[in-house]
């Protein structure tokens, strides 16, 4: 079987296999801190650098690592990149890891991290591991921060609400505010809303793939179609 491409590496971690809308893996976090976008962004961060040094370490270990210990050994490269990552984010990051607080070092058990080292970095070659973890990193932080976008600018009319804890002072003025007026709908910030916003996005990632692969089908209907002699054409013998 052909080896798969880094184009269809970067597809499947962004679209085809993402680890929060097909896989339904990282839930946790997905849900807990989607309160804002910049949360979201924030988790989403810590995540994907989580994901791609540990696949990296993962593959490169990976003919050293017995398979009787394979997993604690996987548990145990993830818990020391989330601790380097948790410390990094005090010292650089202070207030929004106090926003984002548990949920980083909760960072270990992310299925979606110990699932590709043990699905694809522990079978993979350095450079395909890299861009695995950074595809599937990607895709699910996308999601983190679109989910939180959602639930913010309906739950209290902002977006991208104290984006200056991520991306510093600079940024204090960046975002959307529809200001003290705007009447939000409390269910989206409250946990309920994380349930209804997630299922309304793997929704509409169904409906796309289904019209996807109609088109798609259409497009080889209509190509076979030309291909094919007219009728009355004698073929040839």
């Amino acid at each position: 079987m052909a080896e798969q491409g880094y184009g269809g590496l970067i597809t499947d971690g962004l679209w085809t296999n993402n680890q929060a809308l097909v896989a339904m893996l990282g839930l946790c976090p997905l849900l807990a801190v989607t309160t804002t976008a910049t949360n979201g962004l924030g988790m989403g961060l810590a995540t994907t650098t989580v994901l791609v040094l540990s696949n990296a370490t993962i593959s490169l270990i990976r003919n050293l690592v017995r398979p009787e210990v394979r997993l604690p050994v996987f548990v145990l490269v993830i818990a020391s990149f989330v601790t380097a990552v948790e410390l990094t984010m005090q010292a650089a990051f202070y207030e929004l890891y106090l926003v984002l607080g548990l949920f980083i070092p909760l960072i270990v058990t992310n299925c979606a991290i110990i699932g590709r080292a043990e699905a694809f970095a522990s079978k993979a070659r350095l450079d395909r591991a890299i861009v695995d973890g950074l595809a599937m990193g990607v895709g699910f932080s996308l999601v983190l921060m679109v989910l939180g976008g959602i639930r913010e600018f309906l739950g209290q009319g902002t977006l991208f609400y104290q984006a200056h804890l991520l991306l510093g002072e600079g940024a204090r003025g960046f975002g959307l505010d529809l200001g003290p007026d705007f009447q939000g709908a409390l269910l989206a910030i409250l946990p309920p809303g994380a349930f209804i916003g997630l299922g309304l996005l793997i929704a509409l990632k169904n409906i796309a793939d289904k019209r996807i692969a109609r088109f798609k089908r259409r497009r080889v209907e209509a190509k076979a179609s030309s291909q094919a002699p007219a009728e009355g054409t004698p073929s040839a013998a």
